[in-house]
């Protein structure tokens, strides 16, 4: 794998982090992205600088993914993985939430996988590479209290998929990954109503899964070219089997456990 080259968005912390850390151990050139470039840099301190490249992005900006796809083949010559990982979560009603929020998680979420997507898709095919985009159960069920981190996430898999049907006879190969509750900052930087950060986390993530345990899951469904991988077995697998099966006795059972957490937005 020493000239496997693998592109990971938001790498400054959370999944992307543990991803970049799985990626080198592995052998891998790695390409780290994010708009925190003193957290890149701190991570390729870590990592070794030989093998890994830190470039600040915005993924919402389009000219952003266009130079670090550009960065990356200048540095390493080829990209053979694509991690769409980027991504931002929110927490408040609909009827409450500005729609600048809306927007935001939009645009992060969605435009991000697409932006950083149009530009490496050339090279990928070269390659006959993964592209991956990291959703969440959220991309399968509606999460109340979440109307558009679901909605952006459901709109991921709807282009991967989409993509993954325009490129049968090319070699692309398209996982959708979707990690259940994991530990990471995306609940703590979780938009409110108005914009602000949440802060604190609702949940206790103890008693989530890792974001190392889940990048080691999205390394192996990467290496055996799955389509898809969902992550965890009550709030993910079967959730997910739950809505194909029972869609109105889940609905229930969702807006019973948001409307328990602590300062939940249903009180």
């Amino acid at each position: 794998m020493q000239n496997k080259v693998v592109i990971i968005t938001g790498a400054s912390s959370g999944i992307g982090k543990a991803l970049a850390v799985k990626y080198i151990n592995e052998g891998w050139n790695v390409v780290i992205a994010a708009r925190r470039e003193d957290r890149l840099l701190e991570l390729q301190k870590k990592l070794g600088p030989d093998n890994v490249l830190p470039v600040k992005t915005d993924v919402t900006k389009p000219e952003d993914c266009r130079i670090l796809i550009n960065k990356a083949i200048e540095k390493f010559g080829q990209i053979d993985v694509l991690i769409n990982n980027a991504g931002i979560s929110m927490r408040a009603l609909f009827n409450n939430t500005e729609m600048e929020v809306m927007h935001q998680l939009m645009n992060v979420n969605y435009w991000g996988t697409v932006n950083c997507t149009k530009y490496a898709l050339p090279h990928l095919l070269k390659q006959k590479g993964s592209l991956v985009g990291v959703i969440s159960v959220g991309g399968y069920v509606g999460l109340p209290g979440r109307a558009g981190y679901s909605a952006s996430k459901f709109a991921v898999r709807g282009f991967l998929e989409t993509l993954r049907i325009e490129n049968l006879k090319t070699g692309l190969h398209v996982l959708i990954a979707a990690p259940g509750f994991t530990a990471s900052e995306i609940r703590k930087s979780a938009l409110t109503a108005n914009g602000n950060k949440q802060g604190e986390t609702p949940r206790n993530e103890n008693k989530m899964m890792s974001a190392e345990e889940c990048a080691h899951h999205i390394y192996r469904a990467v290496e055996k070219r799955k389509r898809q991988l969902i992550l965890t077995f009550l709030e993910g697998k079967f959730t997910v089997f739950l809505s194909k099966i029972m869609p109105r006795f889940l609905d229930k059972l969702n807006y019973n456990m948001f409307a328990s957490e602590p300062d939940s937005p249903f009180k």
